[in-house]
């Protein structure tokens, strides 16, 4: 089967709010074993929904609709879908008796459905109702010959909660067994065209599973997708390649679908009952929120250190003034005492620091924006690197916070 998306809204082509709804979509359709091939995005606009939606039908067998679903005049997605299927609205009694309940539950008994909402109880005619436990806007289901159009609120908590709960269960009814079966595989520290160089007769030779690189800010991500008639059968066949993938890559891939490089890090430090402190200057704490992120962490994460200036530098962990006067704030020496010294003072097995210059300003052509020292000191051992990165100040910070996490990762991983 083949699907498009149509995101409806005037807001998403200005740009005011950013279209989360649609790559939702896109993986929950992948999990039923449907193909999605086009997206469109149209304003609040009669005649513009009305041509997208019948254009959509003329060569989809699934059309998904997101937003217009509202109280509003502007909110027309109902009235556009009956158009195009040249069918009737009519009022859904079931949704009316909801909607007073819902408003006498929230205003009180006396309160009555303002007419604006009484418009959420239209449906084309004969569609299925989608129920919506978080919100005032039902969804719908409408089969139009051998098509199907299916009506979502523009609200992602909304929309998400009511795709999983009803559309994945009628779209894998209506597909039958097939599926498609997706894993990523997550790396760091390298680019997408070297990585690329290292798995070539993979993505070459791609059948089923089909093989996708993706970059990323920091991180780069192969896609496995398999074609199969369950999910047992499609993992079989992304396990080998999968296995195939991960030998050329063991310094760089850290991880599966969803895991982030801080968990990585943060399970092998609790599995190995690992400490770590942290010392941060360009990053003015980005590691540290990333590792806190992650349930736990106060398991291996002692302390976290930001320390900006060079007098924190030396008053906090201990940097030695001729040091930094020698060599400067933003050095592979200042990093490496930084290291070491944020080890000592909180008496963790690895200490890990970050110095660098985060931009717009503040380079020179010996130490240019971008310049970063990363250092990781451990038991008998204290590694620095420098790195170059470029972009603006964010990703500068989220680069070297990754780059950070990286040394973290190999380091823990082989002891």
């Amino acid at each position: 089967m083949q699907a498009e998306l149509v995101m409806i809204g005037t807001e998403l082509l200005l740009g005011e709010v950013v279209d989360t709804n649609a790559s939702f979509l896109g993986r929950g359709l992948a999990q039923c074993g449907v193909n999605l091939y086009r997206k469109s995005t149209v304003g609040d606009n009669w005649l513009r929904i009305i041509e997208v939606i019948s254009q959509a039908l003329g060569r989809s067998d699934i059309v998904i609709i997101s937003g217009g679903m509202g109280p509003t005049d502007d909110d027309l997605t109902r009235e556009a879908v009956a158009a195009a299927a040249n069918c009737p609205l009519e009022e859904n009694p079931q949704v009316v008796q909801e909607l007073e309940s819902w408003f006498r539950f929230r205003y009180g008994s006396r309160v009555e459905i303002p007419l604006n909402n009484r418009k959420q109880a239209l449906f084309p005619k004969g569609a299925q109702i989608i129920p919506n436990k978080r919100g005032t806007a039902p969804g719908f289901i409408l089969e139009v010959n051998a098509k199907v159009v299916i009506g979502l609120p523009g609200v992602p908590a909304e929309l998400e909660a009511m795709f999983n709960e009803t559309v994945i269960p009628y779209l894998q009814g209506r597909n039958g067994s097939h599926k498609l079966v997706t894993r990523n595989l997550n790396f760091v520290g390298i680019g997408e065209s070297h990585l690329e160089e290292l798995v070539y007769d993979v993505v070459a030779n791609q059948t089923n599973p089909t093989v996708a690189l993706y970059a990323s800010q920091g991180q780069v991500r192969i896609r496995l997708t398999a074609k199969a008639d369950s999910l047992e059968a499609g993992q079989a066949l992304i396990d080998p390649v999968e296995e195939q993938i991960a030998q050329r890559t063991v310094d760089f891939m850290y991880g599966l679908d969803e895991e982030t490089l801080e968990e990585v890090v943060g399970r092998q430090l609790s599995e190995q009952g690992s400490t770590v402190a942290l010392a941060e200057s360009c990053t003015g704490g980005l590691i540290g929120h990333r590792l806190t992120n992650v349930p736990g962490s106060s398991d291996y994460l002692m302390r976290g250190y930001v320390v900006y200036s060079n007098q924190a530098k030396m008053d906090c962990i201990g940097v030695k003034e001729a040091t930094l006067r020698q060599f400067g704030a933003v050095s592979a020496e200042t990093a490496q005492e930084m290291s070491e010294g944020v080890r000592r003072v909180s008496g963790t097995d690895y200490g890990l620091a970050v110095t660098g210059i985060a931009g717009p300003g503040g380079g020179t052509p010996e130490k240019p924006v971008g310049l970063v020292y990363i250092s990781l000191a451990m038991d008998g051992n204290t590694k620095t690197e420098k790195h170059q990165f470029v972009g603006t100040r964010e990703q500068i910070k989220l680069r070297a916070s990754q780059a950070a996490l990286r040394m973290l990762w190999l380091a823990s991983r082989r002891q």
